[in-house]
């Protein structure tokens, strides 16, 4: 099995990336996702995030309101810590088990947006990150996701710099042009992959 920790920062196209390499045959385990399934109605999840930050941040169908705790954490370095002590754990357990499940030579590729924040770089055999200039990611965070300049300009500010995720790379994915030329980059990097699946095995 060769562990691929696909990382970029939010706005660098990961996401696209990430879909793509599923498409070409890649074992994908989405942290994101799962950081989704960990806070549904009636998770423990949920109930200690109710917990520490109030019943406030609650839609009325009893559901996360994202946006809303997202303004209230990512502002707040400490309130943030709390949030991530949290899930983090419970995210973790649930890749276990998706990993568990993949075939002993699957080329597995762990989507984790936090990847650079958190040292995880030396869980992987390789680490692709998907890197586009901070303002072309506001551009798109504005555009494309209806964000407001101010909090996508603080969303990039919570993660790590471009320079401290280029340091943890393996393989970069430069994504500033058309999603041909991203498509093209994908199937080197995923012929890349499997040559170095290949040599492990």
């Amino acid at each position: 099995m060769l562990k691929v920790g696909l990382t970029g920062g939010i706005g660098s196209g990961k996401s696209e990336v990430s879909r793509r390499l599923a498409a070409l045959g890649a074992v994908v385990i989405d942290a994101d996702r799962i950081a989704r399934e960990v806070v549904e109605p009636g998770t423990e999840g949920l109930a200690r995030v109710v917990e520490a930050f109030g019943a406030g941040i609650l839609r009325a169908d009893g559901t996360l309101d994202r946006p809303k705790l997202g303004s209230i954490v990512f502002s707040d370095p400490e309130k943030l810590a709390v949030l991530n002590g949290i899930v983090h754990p419970l995210v973790g357990a649930r890749v276990a088990e998706l990993q568990d499940r993949a075939d002993a030579d699957a080329i597995v590729v762990y989507d984790v947006p936090l990847l650079a924040e958190n040292g995880l770089a030396p869980m992987y055999d390789v680490v692709v990150v998907v890197d586009a200039a901070d303002d072309v990611r506001i551009a798109r965070l504005v555009e494309l996701r209806g964000m407001a300049r101010q909090d996508a300009e603080a969303r990039i500010a919570a993660q790590a710099s471009r320079e401290d995720r280029l340091k943890v790379a393996d393989i970069v994915v430069p994504n500033e042009g058309s999603l041909e030329e991203l498509a093209a980059r994908v199937e080197e990097v995923w012929a890349e992959l499997t040559t170095r699946a290949r040599a492990r095995a």
